[in-house]
């Protein structure tokens, strides 16, 4: 059976091509400018190669072009979440910020390598924001180049995803005949996977003062549900899971606050020094978690008075516990928070797979 390629731009750590691998695609080569993200990717991807370039200078493109002529690799699948801050609603939402067009590399890419699918991911806002520019322009160029384009938003926790989050997703077919089918919700809101049956599993780091990020844990408890033995299934030990050093105030504040509350439950004349809408939250243990952000100390533990560590935020966006971060504290939160979840590239993936197996392209 063949298996398909697949090119990541602007790849970060590889939560999508992530889902692609274990959806059984051969992912070759992920290319971003993020050094400790690319080694990170290069660790997690099989046989993959990391190549560090900048996408702003489109020459950079024959690099790719090159690697895989060199390789006689003929490229199936082109993926890529260029980056979104501009359209974001976490950040300062600029139209004209430059980092918006740099999908236009994606599109040069699609044009000197022609693969058969192309799959551009961002955040849901770009549909709407200035007039939906951004989108009408992808699937504009996208069009001229010969595929037929078509744009949904998915939602995570439809996918088994324990975390509130959406993304567009932008699906290309050369030549295609008829627009992608996007993948279908796997679970019904009822049965969303929660935060204590994402996490619960993982050690407390109650009164743990190894702050040390190389430190390697034990599983104290053996998996309780279905979603734990899917992200323990190739691991014995824990990685990235370390403790983080609060200001003695934040602990006593995040102390007072109850499961799935945030700053507007503590004591009157204490909540109003809090402006931010989503100071001091506290997940939810029976719903999915709030969206991770790239490490932002404003989101805790359901249970415990600390911000969830990085192998937590990893299990929230399904990543299996085998796959292993690098980098400093804060590069491991950020390639965490910037991933698209595995599981929700995956259900992606699969649908493609079931277009390339059908010839339809």
């Amino acid at each position: 059976m063949k298996k398909y390629t697949v090119v990541d731009l602007f790849c970060g750590a590889g939560g999508l091509s992530k889902g692609f691998l274990d959806a059984g695609f051969n992912v070759v080569l992920g290319v971003d400018f993020d050094e400790p993200a690319l080694r990170t990717f290069e660790a997690n991807h099989g046989s993959a190669k990391a190549m560090k370039l900048d996408l702003f200078n489109h020459d950079n493109i024959f690099e790719i072009k090159k690697y895989l002529e060199d390789n006689k690799i003929q490229l199936d699948v082109l993926v890529g979440g260029p980056p979104c801050q501009g359209f974001s609603l976490a950040g300062k939402r600029e139209e004209n910020d430059e980092r918006n067009v740099l999908y236009s590399a994606m599109v040069k890419t699609a044009k000197e390598l022609r693969p058969k699918i192309v799959v551009l991911e961002n955040v849901p806002g770009m549909l709407k924001l200035y007039d939906g520019k951004g989108a009408k322009r992808i699937i504009n160029d996208f069009t001229e180049l010969g595929y037929k384009m078509s744009a949904e938003i998915l939602y995570a926790p439809n996918f088994g995803v324990p975390q509130i989050r959406k993304r567009v997703v932008f699906v290309g077919i050369l030549n295609g005949k008829k627009e992608f089918e996007y993948p279908i919700p796997k679970i019904k809101p009822e049965n969303y996977i929660t935060c204590e049956e994402a996490i619960s599993d993982l050690p407390s780091l109650e009164n743990d003062n190894d702050y040390s990020l190389d430190k390697i844990r034990e599983y104290i408890m053996e998996p309780t549900n279905d979603y734990q033995k899917q992200m323990r299934k190739n691991s014995i030990k824990v990685f990235n899971h370390f403790p983080t050093k609060h200001a003695q105030k934040t602990i006593e504040n995040i102390a007072k606050i109850p499961d799935g509350g945030n700053y507007k439950d503590l004591p009157v004349g204490e909540s109003e020094k809090f402006k931010y809408h989503e100071s001091l939250t506290r997940y939810n243990s029976k719903k999915p978690s709030l969206t991770i952000d790239t490490g932002h100390r404003t989101h805790f533990h359901y249970k415990y008075n600390r911000i969830p560590s990085v192998r937590e935020n990893a299990r929230l966006q399904s990543f299996p516990d085998d796959f292993i971060f690098y980098g400093s504290k804060q590069q491991q939160y950020k390639q965490v928070g910037n991933a698209v979840p595995p599981l929700l590239g995956k259900a992606v993936a699969e649908k493609i797979k079931e277009v390339l197996d059908n010839e339809e392209v």
